[in-house]
């Protein structure tokens, strides 16, 4: 077991790495433990855990930014901003299992309203990250026009902790929209459902959600979410009952719109067996992706959102044919164009790293900054390409 330190500042923390590096001691970081699945890593000596760093340091609702440690859990967060009438437009995976603000900044771990108000590289103003030579780095500030030279917080967005522990972000934030509300519709082919929601894309209507989803009783189901004033929810709603019957579909409201998204948001802490993967593809290239997935594994489930092209696959089966199909699956994302990787895995396939293949674009690069970061390679070994 790895001994635990729990550090309880910034400086604390850096301290900590500090000796951690000159002992020559690995570093693995926890913030809620949901992200421990991601990527393929190594046991560490050291478990740095961050719910020290926790709370809301500097919260200006005028100038809607919000300061927080990175050890605070996202839904203590959303809960205090509420109170505020106001939200951090991330809508994450793992909230209610207890994600943390580090851990969605270095998982890069988006939800469905990116498409709407961007991803965390859009919302991160700025951070504090404690590195292993025991210093202490800010990056950005805490207003929104901040950035002169290099944008660094576009790099630990996503590093897996591996450059260096958050210990504190900056996001600007938005008032909660007045009005909120969605449809859902069901259509017999995948190609219907995604056409659907490419029509939906190519008008002004940003919604914050448009999933395709394949069921576990094999249906195609498009569900659509919308939030402002009345009239363009009202207007969201009506396009996606005309989209959906211009493509063989029937939509209906949708009651219960949080509950619904949430179903689909927790693709991956929904699986009990096999292995989900994750994959980032053009919009174009979606239909043929989820032929592939069903042709794969023929009881898989599949969430997409169609707004993006990030979509995750639940294959199932004996870990022979599971391993073959997700090898498949993630040959085929780049054969379309894009990228992936397994993000959960059961029985002898967890800590698989996926199908063999061409080095990631820009792993040189990732390499050479993991050396200027992190020279001595105690931050989590092996979780990402860096090393």
């Amino acid at each position: 077991m790895p001994r635990a330190e729990r550090p309880a500042s910034a400086e604390d923390c850096a301290a900590i790495l500090r000796r951690c590096a000159d002992a020559g001691e690995t570093v693995g970081v926890r913030g809620g433990g949901t992200k421990q699945g991601a990527g393929t890593g190594r046991p560490t000596d050291v478990g740095l855990e961050t719910a020290g760093l926790a709370g809301i340091i500097d919260h200006v609702p005028e100038d809607l930014t919000v300061t927080v440690g990175a050890g605070t859990r996202m839904d203590a967060l959303r809960d205090a901003l509420a109170a505020h009438g106001q939200f951090l437009p991330l809508d994450p995976p793992h909230v209610g299992r207890g994600a943390t603000v580090g851990g969605v900044i270095a998982a890069n771990s988006n939800g469905f309203g990116r498409y709407r108000y961007g991803g965390v590289r859009d919302l991160l103003l700025g951070l504090r990250a404690a590195l292993p030579d025991g210093t202490v780095a800010r990056a950005g500030g805490r207003v929104v026009k901040n950035v002169a030279g290099y944008d660094l917080n576009k790099l630990y967005t996503g590093s897996m902790g591996t450059l260096g522990v958050i210990t504190e972000a900056t996001f600007k934030i938005l008032p909660v929209p007045p009005v909120t509300g969605g449809a859902r519709a069901a259509f017999a082919h995948g190609a219907d459902a995604f056409a659907a929601a490419d029509a939906l894309v190519r008008t002004s209507l940003r919604p914050i959600a448009l999933v395709v989803e394949r069921s576990a009783d094999r249906r195609w189901i498009l569900t659509v979410a919308a939030a402002g004033e009345s009239a363009p929810v009202e207007r969201a709603i009506a396009e996606t009952a005309r989209a959906a019957a211009a493509h063989g579909g029937t939509a209906v409201p949708l009651a219960d719109l949080e509950a619904t998204l949430a179903s689909l948001r927790e693709v991956a802490d929904a699986a009990e067996d096999g292995v989900v993967i994750r994959v980032s593809l053009p919009l174009s290239a979606q239909a043929a992706f989820a032929d592939a997935a069903t042709t794969a594994d023929h009881s898989s489930r599949l969430v997409a959102d169609a707004a993006t092209g990030n979509i995750r696959v639940h294959l199932r089966g004996d870990d022979a044919s599971v391993r073959a199909a997700a090898d498949t699956l993630l040959v085929n994302a780049r054969v379309l164009g894009g990228s992936g990787r397994m993000v959960r895995a059961f029985g002898d396939l967890a800590g698989s790293a996926g199908a063999d293949g061409p080095e990631a674009s820009g792993a040189f690069l990732m390499r050479r900054l993991k050396q200027a970061f992190d020279p001595r390679g105690i931050l989590e070994p092996a979780r990402t390409v860096a090393g």
